[in-house]
């Protein structure tokens, strides 16, 4: 490792030595290629996260580059496009019935993460390749459910509502971030406090003091479907499944009207006419819920799925220790909303600390389409590689190197070195040698910068650095 650190100054001081004269910019980005190719040189030390500290084992895996995002905490930001979305739906949940937590620590517990909320232990969402492991006890929490059992447990208001950014190792395209947002909210009914014990009939009357609208609304499935939509026949009645899906639909109906009626404000669609705003109902599965649902928007000629939901899973609240609550829950991730009602091409964005992309965004009564405001050319570059051994497909669990090689360490890597100098990595060749069995790999990484032109001599120095991380953390074989 630091053997590999020592060779990584040599090749960026041998690159810095061929250009004598260098810009402000050039500086800097040599600073990022240097962090970001000796970052990775050495076993990472205790952590010190949230004012704690953190002892790292055999299962760390959060890089640096994760860690210094936490504390940005975008869906907080006044004016950030996605604090502006946050608000949009909170609105839709008044504050004397929904508390709001906005503000909890992303890092959590093994427990909170995945054992709260039932995840069986062969779960991939608790494989290293999937999840940011602090070490093997504590992770950063992969879905806002991780805080639902406390919340639950707590039993401070009949509902609730949760922003927060969640982490996980993905793909890098211009859709995907290792670091996201996501909403949820959840309304319950006591048995014990509501009128006679008639969960049905409460729902039924909170019902009929909510806002009506005049969406068009597709919901042609019964409400349970003995297969494809199960009731919890153990602990809900149909006439209480009925009332809570009511319930459920018409408010996540009313975030619609709230949003895409904010979007038709916007300039998008001034221009043209406007069309009118149809949602449907389809029938899901999500391992929380049941029954469960997708709520589809058909917006500017295409349907869009907006969120999930469904009737909360009662081991849940079992679990957190509220057996006689009955209720719903949904959930939705707010950066692939912001995208579509700001018009903003790229999810790397959001990170950005560029006034040129800050000042574009005010207020939740005015929403208005991103303006690009510049375009650089794109650097490709393409890294092929033997691994060791092969028994399966890369992406899914591929034998190599004495573990599993999974693409998404594969990205890992690439992120680390690049961050968000790099806009895409897609799998563009796979071969298996007939004779030996090995299997080659070759992937392309585009190189892009948001805010500067990213020169071919400056891409290769980035990308020498990731080829030869890929040989130090994955043990491939360089072609």
């Amino acid at each position: 490792m630091k053997a590999w650190g020592r060779a990584t100054k040599i090749l960026l001081s041998e690159w810095l030595a061929r250009s004598p004269q260098l810009s402000c910019r050039d500086k800097l980005l040599t600073r990022h290629v240097t962090r970001r190719c000796l970052s990775n040189a050495s076993h990472p030390p205790p952590l010190q996260l949230d004012g704690k500290n953190f002892q790292t084992d055999s299962w760390t895996n959060v890089p640096s580059s994760i860690l210094s995002l936490l504390p940005r905490r975008l869906h907080l930001q006044q004016s950030h496009p996605i604090a502006l979305t946050r608000g949009l739906i909170e609105s839709c949940f008044p504050s004397s019935t929904y508390a709001r937590y906005n503000d909890l620590s992303p890092i959590v517990t093994v427990s909170q993460n995945f054992d709260s909320l039932s995840f069986p232990e062969d779960h991939p969402g608790r494989n290293r390749s999937d999840t940011y492991y602090i070490n093997a006890d504590t992770v950063l929490r992969t879905h806002t459910s991780a805080h639902e059992a406390d919340i639950f447990r707590q039993n401070a208001s009949p509902g609730y509502t949760i922003s927060a950014d969640v982490y996980r190792r993905d793909a890098i395209d211009r859709s995907h971030y290792p670091a996201f947002h996501q909403m949820e909210g959840a309304r319950m009914w006591d048995r014990k406090q509501v009128p006679g014990g008639n969960i049905a009939r409460a729902v039924w009357a909170d019902l009929e003091k909510m806002p009506k609208h005049t969406l068009e609304v597709d919901d042609p499935n019964p409400t349970i479907h003995p297969e494809r939509n199960p009731l919890q026949a153990e602990y809900h009645s149909i006439e209480e499944v009925e009332a809570i899906g009511a319930h459920l639909k018409r408010s996540l109906e009313a975030v619609v009207v709230a949003l895409f009626s904010a979007a038709r404000r916007s300039n998008t669609l001034k221009s043209g006419p406007q069309e009118p705003i149809k949602v449907r109902w389809v029938e899901a599965y999500f391992p929380f819920t049941s029954p469960s649902w997708e709520l589809e928007v058909f917006w500017q000629g295409d349907w869009l799925e907006l969120l999930g939901c469904g009737i909360t899973k009662h081991q849940i609240l079992i679990n957190a220790g509220v057996p006689n609550q009955v209720g719903w829950a949904f959930g939705v991730g707010l950066d692939r909303l912001a995208m579509l009602l700001f018009s903003i091409p790229d999810i790397r964005l959001f990170w950005s600390r560029d006034e040129r992309f800050l000042s574009q965004f005010s207020t939740i009564d005015n929403i208005s389409p991103f303006r690009s405001f510049s375009k650089h050319p794109a650097c490709y570059k393409d890294v092929a590689f033997w691994l060791r051994s092969s028994s399966s497909s890369a992406g899914g669990g591929l034998r190599s190197n004495a573990q599993n090689f999974h693409e998404n360490d594969f990205m890992e890597v690439v992120r680390e070195i690049g961050g968000d100098l790099v806009e895409d990595v897609k799998m563009v060749d796979e071969f298996q040698h007939p004779v030996s069995g090995r299997k080659s790999l070759c992937y392309r990484i585009n190189y892009r910068s948001l805010e500067a032109t990213l020169r071919n001599e400056e891409a290769n120095a980035l990308h020498e650095c990731v080829r030869k991380e890929l040989v130090n953390k994955l043990g491939v074989e360089l072609r």
